[in-house]
Order: C-alpha cells, then structure tokens, then sequence
C-alpha cells in the first residue's frame, strides 16, 4: 500500500508541475494542441476545474482509504469525506463529463472517459447514501471504488510515460487507454470481493 500511495502521490505531483503549461494555456503543448478553436468558453472553466478538483480528489482520497487515518482522526474523516463527495460530486464528474464531448483521439476514447465520470458518480453517491444510512461496510466498498476510478488519471499517465520511454506511438493506445486505465482495476477489485473474508463491520466514534 505504501508504494502504491508513493506511486501515486509522484505522478499527481508530476502532473501538477505541468500545469505550467496551461496557465496561460499553451497551444503547442500535447494535450492542448488543437483545442484553441473550442478553448474559449465552456470547454475552459471545465477545463480549469478539473485540474484543480482531479489532484485535490486523489490527494483526499488516499487520505480517507487509510484505515489507520480514521481511526485515529474519526471527525476529520467524516469531514474531508464530506469535502470528498460534493467535489467529486460537484466539480470533477461535470468537467470529466464535459470535456469527454472533445477527447482529441475521437469517440472510442470520449466513450470511455464519459462512462467513467457516470461511473464515477454512481459510486460517490452510493457511498454517501450508505454512510449517511450508518451502512459502514457497504460505504467504505463503495469509497474504494470511487478512489479506484479516480486513481485512473494517474494509470492513463503512466500507461502514456510508458509509450514514451518505450517510443511505441499508436493511434490506438490513449483510446484503450481510456478504458484499460479504470476497467480492468474495477473488475479486479470486484473479483477479490470473492475470495477475501467477510468486512469487519465498522463504527464510529461521535
């Protein structure tokens, strides 16, 4: 868990460092590049507000999956779990959604981050139901979930940094990207439901 944690905490910072190139935006920078026409507008406050909500949601995220974390701090956990839900509920599933209409390789690749963002919320949203409703359990499968589905930007980056060291430029790899990056994660997750021992029931302190 360490090292996943490490891992992730690296490449958000990686890509944060890159905003540099989007304030002002840049152009002739990769994910920029051809998007002046459209930039303008809605496309810009989508835009802007996923950098901010994506880094945030994950940072956050990796906070409350620690179980360590909410024993220790129970009502800081109540709270950023709170910030976490209307975030991802309010900030990064819209702009993920918006900015899906106008994935540069085409409609394989808006597919499959527009369902992500659907899914995304589904997820976020049963997690609240079921910790508003004291449903522990049921709400920290549901929180893992959404953290597993945020976690998809750092996967799309890595799978990306890969390419690049590797040299290997195919037309195809970001739109499998954009489903390799949160789906096989999902079913996996799932299929270990199975073989794991029943959730101890969680509680909290008031």
């Amino acid at each position: 868990m360490g090292v996943a944690v490490l891992l992730i905490v690296k490449v958000t910072l990686s890509v944060v460092i890159g905003y540099r190139q989007y304030v002002p935006p840049d152009f002739g920078s990769d994910f920029l590049l051809g998007r002046e026409a459209y930039f303008y507008g809605p496309y810009s406050w989508a835009f802007y507000a996923h950098l901010i909500a994506g880094p945030t949601s994950l940072v956050i995220g990796t906070i409350l999956v620690s179980d360590r974390f909410r024993q220790w701090a129970p009502k800081w956990h109540r709270r950023l779990g709170k910030l976490q839900i209307a975030n991802v509920l309010l900030l990064v599933v819209p702009s993920g959604l918006w900015m899906a209409r106008y994935a540069a390789t085409g409609a394989v690749a808006g597919a499959g981050l527009g369902l992500l963002a659907v899914v995304t919320a589904i997820c976020a949203g049963a997690g609240w139901r079921a910790a508003v409703a004291r449903r522990f359990d049921v709400h920290r499968r549901w929180m893992w979930r959404t953290y597993l589905l945020l976690c998809s930007a750092v996967v799309i980056r890595m799978i990306g940094g890969l390419a690049t060291v590797t040299q290997f430029d195919a037309l195809w790899l970001y739109p499998l990207s954009c489903w390799v990056s949160w789906l096989p994660p999902l079913v996996i997750f799932e299929s270990l439901r199975f073989f794991e021992a029943p959730l101890v029931p969680i509680t909290t302190r008031s």
